[in-house]
């Protein structure tokens, strides 16, 4: 299969890239990002993806504006990146024969839930994030394209992500440089994901024809605290102290959903599922993508 990959900078991206090119039976044609593609540039975009000889068999969308809290005040960008940009890519693959994959979000639900969230239940998003990326898998579906959209949470891997900064964070107390304590909520909860975990299961779902919304994250509950604490326990902090908070306490500008765990049933059903969170960390701080490398 010849895979065309947008936003391939980003954690996503990187891990799709590596998987693709483990898998001999796949070709990346197009891997594109800021500043040489901006989805939001719907000319551009299709300049882009018209412009690879040969075309593609796969186009996916690994490209969101994903700072939540800036979402709040960049509401125009968050929805001409989140919720246009994903329309206008499922129409494009229509047009050039490809298969369209479009990566979502737990965000679209409002956390009030007390089991995880199927496919099947209605999103009410709390944020401007939440309801751009809703916006985005409207627009996919209103194409009546045989898209497959995947929704995942609480995504880390090469790159800038939570289990980086708490790292850092603990190397900075660790030397004096910081002597306040580390504080992280632990009152959301979600299913922590590895990217590279995410790519084989979305490339394990293309290699099977699947098509519609699929919910896709590691297996297991746990809040921010509870990643944290994991990172730092097998980072090699384990005697540094975390103080719990409540996400009330921080006075974000974005309101996130305090439970968005995802039941990936669905997926599990045909074959695709991924290992319990702890040990997607656990091989991530073991990986070339280590953020312990750079401590």
């Amino acid at each position: 299969m010849r895979w065309m990959i947008t936003g391939s900078r980003g954690q996503l991206g990187l891990c799709l890239q590596e998987v693709l090119r483990e898998r001999k039976q796949h070709e990346i044609v197009l891997a594109a990002d800021l500043p040489d593609l901006d989805i939001s540039d719907a000319a551009a975009l299709e300049r882009a993806l018209r412009g690879v000889p040969g075309g593609a068999d796969v186009i996916v969308n690994a490209a969101a504006f994903t700072a939540v809290d800036l979402c709040e005040s960049q509401a125009a960008l968050a929805q001409a990146v989140n919720g246009e940009a994903p329309g206008k890519l499922a129409r494009f693959a229509q047009e050039l024969g490809a298969r369209f994959v479009h990566i979502s979000t737990d965000y679209v639900f409002d956390g009030m839930a007390t089991l995880p969230y199927a496919e099947t239940v209605k999103p009410a998003p709390l944020c401007e994030y939440g309801r751009s990326k809703l916006a985005g898998e409207e627009r996919v579906w209103a194409e009546k394209s045989n898209a497959l959209l995947v929704r995942t949470s609480s995504v880390f891997g090469p790159g800038k992500n939570f289990v980086a900064t708490m790292l850092r964070q603990a190397a900075l107390r660790r030397s004096g440089e910081v002597e306040a304590p580390l504080r992280v909520v632990h009152d959301q909860r979600s299913c922590p994901t590895y990217a590279l975990d995410l790519a084989h299961g979305i490339v394990d779902l293309v290699e099977k024809d699947a098509s519609g919304l699929f919910h896709l994250a590691n297996d297991g509950i746990a809040s921010w605290w509870d990643v944290a604490r994991t990172a730092l326990d097998l980072g090699g902090f384990p005697e540094l102290a975390i103080e719990k908070i409540k996400t009330e306490d921080l006075s974000l500008p974005a309101k996130r959903p305090l439970f968005s765990a995802l039941d990936c049933t669905k997926a599990a059903s045909i074959g695709v599922a991924l290992r319990p969170w702890p040990k997607a960390l656990a091989a991530y701080l073991q990986s070339s993508a280590s953020p312990l490398r750079d401590l």
